[in-house]
């Protein structure tokens, strides 16, 4: 089993070595996707962010355990939704037999989307749901307004339902749907659950990490009496942990995704607690179903949003975590029965697309 690498090596391994991720079965069909070698890819926002990487990691493993998969993963360094467009159609190229598409800029996909489907390649939309032009009808991802909402309901455990105060809440891309919907989730539940609760924000406070330190130091600076601050993105996560240390925080900090360095701010009680959209999870579950569409079905694929859980992070449970985050080995162990639940009956999980959020 390959390490699970972390930092730029995994990136360059992820990205060189699709092929030889996948079994070495022969070819012996070039028409229908039984018994060929398929050419699939996945397309994510940021490669070097946590986030990416889990759902990458997961939808390698996937093509992995398949077996005769030609798998490429392709995405900018950085958030960067027309360097993506351009890698994701150079995948319809290359790589044809089916497609998994993350982005956290759905409107520019629409038509590369919808180009790549109208030439009879399957789609899956990834942990963003698709627009209505873009042709894709099958969804794999989280309700993002019900983690916000999880999130949101730990600090009030923390704070207290009768808590008077202001909580900061920040978002890395405002504008897209899956962190707007975290950020909405935040909100409503606090004002349900906890009136005497001023949510200030969301703020933008940028996915590339130098620029999300900078913006949570200017919200922290100007809101020094906060009861919290809490970020929906990656590097909000690790960033404000960061801060809090430095400044020696009596505030509470909390956020998204399973960094290495939000693990152990977990582990060392700086963030109260953490969400995880697990995303290795989604990853395999998109690349699980697309494989067997094409091999078992013609390339149809259910129809709907395919909804996947997600997981509240404490220091219950962070040791469990840790031993998780170490190899693809131990991932997929952990994840296994989640996997085998959701695999059997695909329909159970199944929702009409149009009540994403």
């Amino acid at each position: 089993m390959m390490p699970r690498l972390r930092g730029p090596l995994a990136v360059a391994v992820a990205l060189t070595l699709g092929t030889g991720l996948a079994s070495s079965c022969s070819d012996d069909d070039g028409g229908s996707g039984k018994g060929k070698k398929l050419k699939m890819g996945i397309a994510v926002a940021n490669y070097s962010l946590n986030f990416a990487r889990e759902m990458y990691e997961g939808a390698t493993e996937a093509s992995r355990r398949a077996g005769n998969v030609d798998f490429k993963v392709v995405g900018p360094p950085n958030t960067d939704g027309p360097a993506e467009q351009q890698l994701f159609q150079n995948l319809t190229v290359t790589h044809p037999d089916g497609i998994v598409l993350e982005n956290l800029d759905p409107p520019i996909f629409t038509r590369p989307a919808a180009q790549a489907v109208g030439k009879g390649i399957p789609i899956v939309a990834l942990d963003t749901a698709p627009t209505d032009g873009s042709k894709v009808d099958f969804y794999v991802g989280n309700d993002n307004y019900e983690l916000g909402a999880m999130l949101a309901q730990e600090t009030v455990k923390k704070l207290g339902a009768g808590a008077k105060g202001t909580v900061v809440v920040g978002v890395p891309n405002p504008g897209a749907p899956v962190l707007d919907s975290r950020a909405k989730g935040i909100k409503d539940t606090l004002a349900k659950q906890a009136p005497g609760i001023r949510v200030l924000g969301p703020f933008q406070t940028y996915s590339d990490p130098a620029q999300n330190y900078g913006a949570w130091q200017s919200q922290v600076n100007a809101n020094p009496g906060a009861l919290a601050f809490l970020g929906v993105g990656d590097a909000d996560s690790y960033n404000l942990a960061r801060l809090k240390e430095q400044r020696n925080g009596r505030y509470l900090t909390a956020g998204f995704d399973v960094d290495p360095k939000t693990i152990e701010a977990i582990k060392k009680g700086t963030n109260f607690t953490g969400i995880d959209p697990e995303h290795y999870l989604k990853g395999y579950v998109s690349t699980a179903v697309l494989i067997k569409a094409v091999r078992d079905d013609d390339g149809k694929l259910p129809k709907g949003w395919f909804k996947t859980p997600g997981l509240v992070m404490n220091q219950g449970n962070i040791d469990e975590i840790l031993k998780r985050q170490q190899n693809v080995q131990n991932a997929y162990t952990w994840y296994k029965p989640q996997l085998d639940k959701l695999l059997a009956d695909t329909g159970a999980s199944i929702r009409p697309l149009k009540e994403a959020r």
